[in-house]
């Protein structure tokens, strides 16, 4: 039993030793892809990114510092807020996706620019690749800009929402980048900026994407038969109560993909025209019996 318990214990270490060494390299082949993002398409054509990053690009067109140590310096104090507002090991891959961020800037700086003149394209794919590193770092647990962190902290202490917070900061940002780049740069910046915070979306919560219906109705029964039969899908059920008529119903909950919504809107309105349905986005699906199968 002994040996047992200790080969099933070194299993579990290696196991937990890849994890983190799959972790460490997504997260700098995250940030190594937004500085390519910044070096190959925004920066030469004097646009800007948002954040710390954003703040940094000022900088080093001021006083002519190298990007990249503006970018590991300014950093600093929103690591260490990190540390303390939401974990050690949230701040360790943080350091690493931010120190190779830094890196990278430096050994890019020299590399062509692949877009020229059309402001149009320069925001979207400009947008596109910093949103792609930033949320491929963000979905394995580290963060390649500070000023997120500093929004959580100050959502804590004022009565504004993260989100809000995070807004405000970089309307304060692109004032910066005004200085720099003028008007229009600081326009096609927060352009770049908004298509990356989606993309960034996207890559957190994978491109599938799943739902939740939450359908309160007469025939519950008749409704997960035939959302089972015709969609493939199982169904769990929950006692609730109207708080009017203190009627109790039983609340089907069921998770799709996409692609299956509009199948089971068919299903449901096909059953009972008058059912209640909520309908909510899911961050991510594990376990159980979650796979695609064929729509009837």
């Amino acid at each position: 039993m002994k040996r047992g318990n200790l080969m099933n214990g070194t299993r579990q270490q290696k196991s937990n030793k890849l994890k983190i060494f799959s972790r460490v390299l997504l997260i700098i082949i995250g940030a190594l892809i937004a500085a390519y993002g910044l070096e190959a398409v925004l920066i030469p054509n004097n646009v800007s990114d948002g954040g710390v990053t954003g703040l940094s690009i000022v900088g080093s067109n001021l006083f002519g510092l190298p990007l990249g140590l503006l970018i590991a310096v300014i950093n600093i104090p929103f690591v260490w807020l990190g540390y303390k507002q939401i974990g050690k090991s949230f701040a360790i891959y943080s350091v690493i996706g931010i120190a190779s961020l830094a890196v990278g800037t430096s050994l890019m700086h020299h590399i062509p620019t692949i877009i020229h003149g059309d402001t149009l394209l320069i925001t979207v794919v400009g947008g596109i690749i910093i949103g792609f590193g930033m949320g491929l770092a963000l979905r394995n647990g580290g963060a390649i800009d500070g000023i997120d962190m500093l929004a959580v902290l100050l959502s804590r202490k004022l009565p504004f929402g993260t989100s809000d917070l995070i807004l405000f900061l970089n309307m304060f940002v692109f004032i910066v980048v005004s200085t720099v780049f003028g008007l229009q740069g600081a326009i096609l910046s927060a352009i770049a900026y908004f298509i990356a915070s989606k993309v960034i979306h996207i890559v957190e919560e994978g491109l599938s994407g799943s739902k939740t219906f939450k359908i309160i109705t007469n025939q519950p029964e008749i409704m997960v038969e035939t959302i089972r039969d015709r969609l493939g899908r199982g169904a769990t059920y929950t006692d609730a109560y109207g708080g009017y008529s203190n009627e109790q119903f039983k609340e089907i909950t069921c998770i799709i993909n996409r692609l299956e919504e509009s199948k089971i809107k068919e299903i449901i309105h096909e059953i009972d025209p008058n059912a209640f349905v909520v309908v909510y986005d899911v961050a991510e699906v594990k376990g159980g019996n979650f796979k695609k199968h064929n729509i009837h």
